[in-house]
C-alpha cells in the first residue's frame, strides 16, 4: 500500500511532492493545503512518516510518535532504533521520534488496518472538526494562513491479537492563549463492540482570531473545491 508514496535509495528515504500529496487526498482523504504539490510551505503529511515506521517496525501495544519538524521534498531520511525508541532524522536534525513498549506484531494485515482507518479519521480532522470546535469558543484559524500542525499522536492497544480494529472517535478539546491553540483528538480502537485500545493526536494552531462566519465560510469553501482535483 506504502510503497508508491515514498522511495529509499542507499537506506535514505525520501518524498516528491506528488507522493506527498497523492498521500494525502487518496490514503487520508487529507486536504490541508500545506499539502498541495504546489504549496509554497509544502510538507509531507504526518500520518505517512506514521505508516512508514509501522510497516518497518511493526505495532507495538504502546506507542507515541512527536513531530519536531515539517518534512519537505528536498529532506533525505534515516531511520533508526535505540532501545525501545526510534528515530527519523536527516543525518543531523530530527524530524520525528517514536518511544514504543509491550510487545510487538508485524502482522500484516493488522498494520494495513490499523494504518486505513487512523489515517481516515486523521485527515478528516479539518474541517469537519476543527472549525466547530474552535467556533464553540468564537474563535477561528487565520483563514488567509490555515495553520494546523501536527505535534503528536499515541496509542495504547490492550492487546495485538485482533483482525479489524475500528477507530470510535471522542469528543475534541481545544485550548487557546493568544494566537495558539491545542487540540485533543482522543478516540477508542473498536472491534466487535469492544474497547480493545485508545488513542489521542494533539494538534498546534497558530493565527487564532475572532470568529467570522463569512470568512470561514469561505476558507471551508476553498477547502471542499480544493477536493475536486
Amino acid at each position: 500500500m506504502l510503497s508508491s508514496y515514498y522511495q529509499e535509495v542507499s537506506g535514505k528515504i525520501c518524498f516528491s511532492r506528488e507522493q506527498g500529496s497523492d498521500f494525502a487526498k487518496k490514503i487520508a482523504n487529507d486536504y490541508n493545503p500545506l499539502h498541495h504539490v504546489d504549496a509554497k510551505r509544502f510538507c509531507v503529511p504526518g500520518d505517512l512518516l506514521f505508516s512508514l515506521v509501522l510497516k518497518k517496525y511493526g505495532i507495538s501495544r504502546k506507542m507515541k510518535f512527536v513531530f519536531s519538524k515539517m518534512v519537505t521534498e528536498n529532506v533525505k531520511l534515516v531511520l533508526s532504533e535505540t532501545l525501545g525508541e526510534i528515530d527519523i532524522t536527516d543525518g543531523e536534525k530530527s524530524y520525528l521520534s517514536v518511544t514504543r513498549s509491550g510487545e510487538v506484531t508485524q502482522d500484516a494485515a493488522l498494520i494495513e488496518n490499523l494504518i486505513k482507518n487512523y489515517v481516515a479519521f486523521s485527515g478528516t480532522a479539518f474541517p469537519h472538526v476543527v472549525v466547530p470546535l474552535m467556533a464553540e469558543q468564537d474563535v477561528m484559524i487565520n483563514p488567509d494562513r490555515p495553520m494546523a500542525m501536527y505535534q503528536s499522536m499515541s496509542i495504547e492497544l490492550d492487546r495485538l491479537d485482533l483482525t479489524s480494529p475500528e477507530i470510535d472517535f471522542s469528543k475534541a478539546l481545544f485550548e487557546y492563549e493568544g494566537k495558539r491553540g491545542d487540540i485533543r483528538l482522543p478516540f477508542n480502537f473498536i472491534e466487535k463492540g469492544e474497547i480493545v485500545g485508545r488513542g489521542e493526536k494533539h494538534m498546534v494552531v497558530s493565527g487564532v482570531m475572532k470568529y467570522d462566519a463569512a470568512a470561514m465560510d469561505a476558507l471551508i469553501k476553498k477547502y471542499n473545491d480544493s477536493m475536486r482535483y
